[in-house]
């Protein structure tokens, strides 16, 4: 006897006035009698990849790990601890193509391992992106084929750094040479290309003044759907549009509740949370609902750009954070620097939390994403681009193995990381930039004498 049974389509939304809501996986998603349900991690392939900048290097006396193991974590990683098994350090990498050391080729360099042509003009020239190589392969069939996030507002104008123009350090990200794709900080923004139904912004903005929120507009179709699922995906569903209707309500209320500041931060985009964290967490929220909706497949997102003057009040660093880092090895204002590090670090560890505990196939959603969080730069006192602090996360279903520290005992290209991790998620490459080869210990747990 042949069973037949129709599969609800991955490719599956809900719409309504203003709306496209994209559905996580699902158990209606995966044909019944194939491989595939009888193995529900075979349904969900690492086929997902995010970068994480964190600008201006790091103190890395706290940074180091002491042994091959993140059984023992430094102080800046402490707070990796609950996510451990998930992550892999890495240490002696190298950007030999971000040389004469300045911010701008730092930022440049990250993502491309190329070398940026020293302009103040608009004829930059870099090379495409580790990001964008993957979009062009495995982010055709999404609905966007990658999201460039940041936290700050992004001038592409002018020179920004010893003779470089400002767009070198103000984009992760580029498609091809000579084109640099913005970032966006506002949520609201995010929140509407991840979930508006087209349009332009100012017809979106008039068909959800009629819902009080976006997620009303798709009720009766999220309605008629529920009545074709099975428990366990009717709840996976109501516990995603949840999810989608917190992050709704956050940037309502961040929008609302604005004050008005007597010193303000020329970075921070006007009507997004006051506080950073906040900010962060928002931004950290929309990536997760993106790619659990299979909205997107390639994100950037860039923690602070290069030069930035933020200061970290709630942390108790109220010092702008680039001069800081031109430290002269004062102790205390290596301190600071070290603060703001573990801050980054600790935003980053919630993050891959949320991951962890979002459930997907049989496993989690980090599980099915990798992400790759570091610097273009190493000690920024000196501006140097040697062993740069670099974390690889998730990618489980890759065959990643965390809880490791993998220490190089000779410098070695970034470029072979972004060559690894590119082949983990299908976009087979015989080189990138400077590669000198795949990170094969990647893979292969390391032998503990």
């Amino acid at each position: 006897m042949m069973i037949r049974k129709l599969a609800l389509p991955r490719r599956t939304f809900l719409r309504g006035a203003g709306a496209c809501l994209a559905l996580p996986l699902l158990d209606a998603m995966v044909p019944s009698m194939t491989a595939m349900a009888a193995t529900p991690a075979a349904a969900s392939q690492l086929k997902r990849i995010g970068f994480v900048y964190m600008p201006m290097g790091c103190d890395n006396t706290r940074w180091k790990l002491p042994g091959k193991t993140l059984d023992e974590l430094s102080p800046t990683l402490e707070s990796l601890a609950p996510v451990k098994e998930h992550v892999v350090a890495i240490s002696n990498l190298e950007l030999k193509n971000a040389y004469p050391g300045t911010h701008a080729t730092s930022n440049a360099a990250f993502l491309s391992a190329a070398t940026a042509k020293l302009t103040e003009s608009t004829d930059y020239f870099l090379g495409t992106t580790a990001d964008q190589i993957a979009a062009k392969q495995i982010g055709q069939q999404t609905q966007l084929p990658s999201l460039e996030l940041a936290m700050d507002l992004m001038s592409t104008s002018g020179q920004c750094d010893n003779g470089y123009a400002c767009v070198y350090q103000n984009n992760l990200s580029w498609s091809s040479p000579t084109t640099p794709l913005p970032a966006e900080a506002h949520p609201r923004l995010v929140f509407e290309s991840l979930f508006g139904s087209g349009g332009s912004p100012e017809q979106r903005q008039a068909a959800l003044q009629r819902k009080s929120s976006l997620l009303d507009s798709v009720t009766a179709e999220m309605k008629r759907l529920q009545l074709t699922l099975g428990a366990c995906d009717r709840n996976k569903v109501a516990e995603f549009l949840d999810a989608i209707r917190e992050v709704e309500r956050r940037i309502v209320r961040a929008e609302t509740n604005v004050t008005d500041n007597p010193l303000p931060d020329l970075d921070r985009p006007v009507g997004v949370p006051e506080s950073y964290a906040d900010h962060a967490r928002l931004m950290f929220d929309l990536q997760r609902l993106a790619f659990q909706g299979d909205i997107t497949r390639v994100i950037t997102f860039q923690l602070a750009r290069e030069t930035s003057n933020r200061t970290y009040p709630e942390i108790g660093v109220c010092d702008p954070h680039h001069p800081l880092t031109h430290h002269g090895n004062d102790p205390e204002k290596v301190a600071k620097v070290a603060k703001i590090n573990q801050f980054h670090v600790s935003l980053f560890a919630e993050f891959l939390q949320q991951l962890q505990d979002t459930p997907e196939g049989n496993g989690s959603l980090l599980d099915n994403v990798v992400y790759l969080y570091g610097s273009g730069m190493g000690n920024p006192n000196v501006h140097d681009h040697q062993n740069l602090p670099i974390l690889v996360a998730g990618g489980a279903a890759g065959g990643i193995k965390g809880n490791r520290h993998l220490a190089f005992d000779e410098p070695t290209p970034l470029s072979n990381l972004h060559l690894s991790l590119l082949d983990k998620v299908g976009v087979r490459l015989d080189q990138f930039a400077d590669s000198s080869g795949h990170l094969e210990e990647l893979v292969e747990p390391l032998s503990i004498d």
